[in-house]
């Protein structure tokens, strides 16, 4: 790239930077570079003024507004180092650089003078690299070494500054007064292109700081934690911050172990513990390039010697080998398919560019390293030379990769150096970019495109090679990068285009994930698995009507599972579970929730029979049986009780959710589950008591379900309204058992192991919350009520809001004759002759206490607002206790039922009937959705979660939804108003 081979002077490190100049870039305005070089020309000496060093003065003019400015603020040290041998001045300035942190003896430094040092001397330093490397003194090698060195030396210098300022202060106690950092307790690695002494031209330095409290030599009582933070502060500004003497280094430190959520400085212990635990491939592939740059370095040599297990494992790693395909997946989601064009390419991240080099060193340096101690070093050509000699490249790869790094190194710099910016992307004017070949030393663009292209091309074909067994993920959406400390802002653009609102706090949250913060996604197998599917997980949750939330709905879920290896491998192997579980954390975080406790609840939906259920009650029974098998305990019996259920109201309410079940039927199928979960558990209970105590002679038992298990409604979270009776000879009350017992007191303790069986949380979770209160008596006495009892409360005691409870009320499990005898019970209590006008009055007197009491909660209360389902249900047990005795078919029915059956009888108007059967089914099959979509308080529902009612309603939207909810609910009231009156 335009360098001259310069023979015996351009080895000989003795010589002066003027005797060794090649030959200077062409120029692109040469009228007005000469013009600026006469501007200063006077301060100059004549060697300056003409010849090889003229021509590079005027190459930085013309290319370059940072060197020329540098070149021209200060003529005498622009001579000098013209004068002066390169690699003296290199090592010059090292030295100066070095000792700027120490300040007089005993005295703290002054932060200031030591930043205005700093500052300069990297200017000065800036320029020297520059011109050997512009003017072909130096090899790339030679180039980043310079800078890495002079960076060590930085870093080195602000260290000493803060340590000598903390022990001024009387809060650091030197070991040696010399060397403030000997035996500091301190260590600061360099990372990354400072690790490997591949330091680009203006590159952020990547630094990790460390510290053992043990050996830390601090003013007692004083925490080392906020101690060695606020000094990797102080040493961060003092490099960093900017003046008229421009800065020194901009400095990064996001690779330490989760940057997100630990201090800047942590103890070597936690270190410890986060590698060996938590420690991902990427930290791995970031650790090759680790090296003790400041503060005690035989202390950072020992933990990086002490780290090595976890750098550099014994075995062949195919799990790294996995997540290295999937990282590069990542890397690479779209960029695989794009078509090389040099200008706005960027040589750094782009295709066939500095990264693939990168890349396909160290994967293969992290798989073959542990047991090759020969591949553990720490710059990219020597250990291309290296993969080739232990015969796992060619000797073409290994060229043609080290020429490709050479020329695209090269280019970084030029680009770096024309207005010291970080950036490796090429400009995208044709007249930018012609001049920028120039300054490469190229005589034209043709020629600059050709060799820029045909080393990409070579790089992309050797990487290709390297990964071509790697399972492709299909992502074309854009690049999603989360192996790393920072976002990268090409992921940042594919989240925002995906759909997602705030695309930092994914890219933190995904990261998250990977540095271990949820213990579901802690293990190094769940987290090479996450690996793999977070691009097309994040395509997933990106189809969902809000992204972000769908994505914080699984980031709780992560938070909740103690592991999620067996959820993320399902997820990965199937697209359309993939799909249906991203709609379930955007639409249903609920079953979404029950995926993340039980991924295997998955496994029913790529079934056949899911597109075609059975929802016939018996079906159902014989399902949930199925799944609880025989339980050898009762803790068994518990745990799979829970397991069952939690498996079909899944079912249940993703068909519900899909479109395969209407409302209606998902909620007979959630009551027909209900059902078999409490007649099992009363079976179980029974057994395991009676087996105990002897049976009750005679002894009878049934279980009532009331509201809405008892009208086959239930909804995704709804509680069992249950109530038990039982009966017994009361000529022989007590148990024949070793165990005897009361009948009564028998009863009453079965009832409660029975409420214990479907409420008492296990590891499984919970089942159901039973209500008991429904029972005569309510919340007062005995848990059971006696059958004779409950018979004769119906017929003589019971107060008309009980027998409009009782209207919803069938047996749900227990003995066959003694539910016969408890269904007629119920059918004699509502058939009783009773006036219509007390009948209305008193269910509008109640409906008016329960609005004067609870109110409601907004348009969103589907079952308290007037006109709701309150009024509905009210409206239909009023027609059934005021006209049963005479048309008895209105026993028995649901809400909308009992409408027609009432207009057929002459009851109400035809059409009143029909509006309010319609009305009853919209509310209550948005009530089904509410309950299914909505987590906490269904009223409270976002505007996604409306939106998405409001298409399972067949509505366009949330505000058609109110709409249409509202005119249903002022039709209703006005009817319910008509048939039983209002309250004065």
């Amino acid at each position: 790239m335009g360098r001259r081979d310069k023979g015996h002077i351009a080895q000989d490190g003795t010589a002066s930077l003027i005797e060794r100049l090649g030959q200077a870039p062409r120029l692109s305005n040469p009228d007005a570079a000469r013009q600026r070089l006469g501007d200063i020309a006077d301060s100059l000496p004549d060697s300056l003024r003409e010849g090889p060093a003229a021509d590079l003065l005027m190459a930085l003019a013309d290319h370059s507004t940072f060197l020329w400015s540098l070149a021209s603020r200060d003529p005498n040290r622009l001579a000098r180092l013209f004068q002066e041998s390169p690699e003296a001045a290199d090592a010059r300035l090292i030295a100066s650089q070095r000792a700027a942190g120490r300040g007089g003896e005993g005295a703290a430094p002054d932060l200031d003078a030591v930043g205005k040092l700093l500052r300069r001397n990297r200017a000065e330093h800036a320029l020297l690299v520059a011109l050997a490397d512009i003017g072909g003194l130096w090899p790339l090698e030679r180039v980043t070494a310079a800078l890495s060195d002079f960076a060590d030396a930085s870093v080195a210098a602000a260290v000493d500054a803060m340590l000598l300022q903390a022990a001024a202060a009387g809060r650091f106690r030197p070991v040696e007064g010399e060397d403030p950092q000997a035996g500091s307790g301190l260590v600061v690695l360099g990372l990354g292109k400072l690790g490997g002494r591949e330091l680009n031209y203006s590159s952020d330095i990547d630094l990790i700081v460390f510290f053992d409290p043990e050996a830390a030599p601090l003013k007692e009582g004083l925490e080392p934690t906020p101690f060695f933070t606020k000094l990797a502060q102080g040493v961060s500004k003092l490099l960093q911050e900017r003046t008229r003497d421009g800065y020194v280094h901009r400095v990064d430190y996001r690779l330490r172990p989760d940057p997100g959520s630990t201090p800047t400085a942590m103890s070597l212990a936690s270190a410890y513990v986060y590698y060996e635990t938590t420690g991902q491939n990427w930290e791995r592939a970031a650790f090759i390039k680790a090296r003790a740059i400041a503060g005690d370095i035989p202390a950072g040599e020992r933990f990086l010697a002490d780290l090595r297990p976890f750098i550099w494992r014994k075995y062949f790693d195919f799990a790294a080998i996995a997540d290295v395909h999937a990282m590069k997946r990542q890397i690479h989601a779209v960029r695989g398919h794009e078509a090389l064009a040099v200008a706005g390419h960027d040589i750094k991240l782009g295709r066939g560019g500095i990264r693939e080099i990168e890349f396909f060193v160290q994967t293969q340096q992290l798989v073959f390293g542990g047991r090759r101690p020969s591949l553990r070093g720490r710059s990219t050509v020597p250990m291309l030379a290296s993969l080739h000699e232990d015969g796992w490249i060619s000797a073409e790869a290994r060229d043609e990769l080290s020429a490709a790094y050479a020329f695209l190194r090269t280019v970084e710099h030029r680009l770096q150096m024309v207005r010291d910016e970080q950036t490796q992307r090429l400009p995208t004017d044709r007249a930018e970019l012609e001049d920028f070949a120039r300054f490469t030393g190229f005589p034209d663009l043709a020629g600059f495109e050709a060799a820029l292209l045909g080393h990409a091309r070579r790089v992309q074909a050797h990487y290709a090679l390297l990964f071509e067994a790697g399972p492709d993920l299909s992502s074309e959406v854009g690049d999603l990068v989360f192996s790393g400390a920072a976002d990268d802002p090409a992921t940042l653009a594919t989240l925002r285009s995906l759909g997602f609102r705030d695309p930092e706090r994914v890219s933190d949250t995904v990261r998250g994930w990977h540095f271990g913060r949820r213990a579901a996604v802690r293990s190094a197998r769940a987290r090479e698995v996450l690996t793999e599917l977070v691009p097309a997980l994040l395509q997933a949750v990106a189809r969902t009507p809000d992204p972000d939330a769908a994505l914080a709905n699984l980031d709780r879920a992560f938070g909740r599972m103690p592991a999620a290896v067996e959820l993320l491998t399902i997820l990965r192997e199937h697209e359309r579970l993939r799909l249906l579980f991203a709609d379930l954390l955007g639409s249903a975080p609920r079953l979404a929730g029950t995926v993340a406790f039980s991924p295997h609840v998955l496994d029913a939906v790529i079934d056949p029979e899911f597109v075609d259920p059975a929802v016939d009650p018996s079906a159902i029974a014989a399902h949930y049986r199925a799944l609880l098998g025989k339980p050898d305990s009762h803790e068994v019996f518990l745990d799979r009780s829970r397991d069952a259920a939690r498996q079909l109201r899944f079912l249940a309410g993703a068909r519900l959710l899909s479109g395969i079940l209407a409302p209606r039927a998902a909620g007979e199928a959630f009551s027909a589950i209900a059902d078999a979960a409490v007649a099992t558990a009363w079976e179980t209970t029974s057994h395991a008591f009676f087996a105990d105590h002897g049976a009750v002679p005679q002894g009878r038992m049934v279980v009532l379900g009331y509201g809405r298990l008892g009208s086959r409604q239930l909804t995704a979270e709804s509680d069992l309204d249950l109530v038990v009776l039982y009966d017994f000879d009361p000529e022989n009350r007590a148990s024949a058992g070793p165990k005897p017992v009361d009948a009564a007191v028998a009863y009453n303790r079965l009832t409660q192991r029975l409420v214990a069986a479907l409420t008492a949380p296990t590891r499984r979770g919970l089942l159901y919350e039973v209500d008991l209160r429904l029972r005569p008596g309510g919340g007062q006495g005995a848990v059971a009520a006696q059958f004779r009892s409950f018979r004769a409360y119906q017929r003589d005691e019971a107060d008309l809001w009980e027998h409009m409870a009782l209207t919803r009320a069938r047996v749900i499990a227990g003995d066959p004759s003694l539910a016969v005898e408890a269904q007629e019970t119920i059918r004699d209590a509502l058939m009783q002759a009773r006036d219509w006008e007390s009948v209305r009055r008193s269910v509008r007197e109640m409906r008016a206490t329960v609005e004067r009491e609870k109110g409601d909660h907004g348009p969103l209360d589907l079952k308290l607002s007037p006109g709701g389902l309150l009024d509905l249900d009210f409206l239909a047990q009023a027609l059934v206790l005021g006209h049963a005795h005479a048309h008895p078919d209105l026993i028995g029915r649901a809400a909308p039922d009992v409408f027609s059956e009432a207009a057929q009888a002459g009851l109400i108007d035809a059409e009143e009937a029909e509006r309010l059967r319609d009305a009853y089914r919209l509310l209550d099959d948005v009530h089904q959705w509410q309950r299914l979509m909505v987590e906490g308080d269904p009223t409270e529902a976002s505007p996604v979660a409306l939106a998405r009612l409001a298409r399972a309603a067949n509505l366009p939207d949330a505000k058609a939804l109110t709409a249409r909810l509202d005119e249903e609910r002022r039709t209703v009231r006005a009817i319910f108003d008509r048939q039983l009156g209002t309250v004065d």
